[in-house]
């Protein structure tokens, strides 16, 4: 019985052993990030999907969205729980249409927080440990932990850091597909004065195939404790899902995103 035992573990330490991709994890992990964010940068495609968004008193909202090279034209559904009319629907739509600089704000919001996430990932290779921890399939599962080494060179940095978790790759395409963490202690900035973050704190992100070679965001989960902004479209405590991708043209324009959301409004 004993013999027969180890003999089993024996086979499954060989079966986890040959699941695991054969370089250092850490090396294994900034060749995927070197992927991901080619893949990113080259990706200049468009959509048009729902985004619903549960702030932390409960409340959400429901939009529909169209991407254009102008900025995120969205048509309100619900707003803090309560369904609009289609009437209402189309009136908040097109204030934000005619208003260039609220289009422009939306454009330029979800630039820098691409830009901060792809920092973050860049660092990700240096601010963490890895381990790998399973495989299933194609799908690469590693568990991370700060390095001791690392020295965060900005206060969005300092969080990230203080993270311990867990991120998978698909290593068929080595796409990020999932990432999730807590903070493994208290985050203060200027002696508590300028903010701070409680231990425990989580995040979990998801992105998904929407379309053959194109990944998008669709879940993003965050649990903080605490006072510190940093993300311009994201709060301390909000739950985000984004449904229903399809693509629409490169060029299209917000009057073009406007006619098409009215169209789908009517049944069109």
């Amino acid at each position: 019985m004993k013999l027969l035992f180890c003999v089993a573990a024996l086979v499954l330490a060989v079966e986890c052993v040959a699941q695991q991709p054969s370089t250092d994890p850490n090396q294994w992990v900034r060749h995927a990030i070197e992927n991901e964010l080619k893949a990113e940068q080259q990706d200049t495609s468009h959509w048009r999907f729902r985004l619903r968004t549960q702030k932390a008193k409960g409340n959400f909202d429901v939009d529909e969205i169209r991407e254009t090279p102008q900025g995120d034209l969205k048509r309100p559904l619900i707003i803090n729980g309560r369904k609009l009319s289609a009437a209402e629907s189309d009136k908040r739509m097109e204030k934000m249409l005619h208003d260039h600089d609220a289009l422009a704000q939306s454009l330029k919001d979800k630039n820098d927080d691409t830009a901060k996430s792809q920092q973050m990932l860049k660092m990700l290779p240096d601010a963490f440990l890895f381990k790998y921890a399973a495989r299933k399939g194609d799908m690469v599962e590693l568990s991370f932990s700060p390095n001791p080494k690392f020295k965060p060179p900005t206060r969005e940095a300092e969080v990230f850091h203080a993270m311990v978790g867990n991120i998978w790759f698909n290593a068929k395409d080595t796409r990020l597909q999932r990432i999730n963490g807590h903070l493994s202690h208290e985050v203060k900035f200027g002696g508590g004065i300028l903010g701070h973050l409680d231990r425990g704190g989580d995040f979990d992100v998801t992105q998904a195939e929407v379309a053959p070679g194109f990944s998008e965001l669709t879940i993003l989960n965050v649990n903080m404790k605490g006072k510190a902004l940093f993300f311009k479209t994201i709060d301390v405590q909000q739950k985000v899902s984004r449904t229903g991708f399809s693509k629409v043209a490169d060029d299209l324009s917000p009057q073009q995103a406007a006619k098409m959301l009215r169209q789908g409004s009517s049944g069109k």
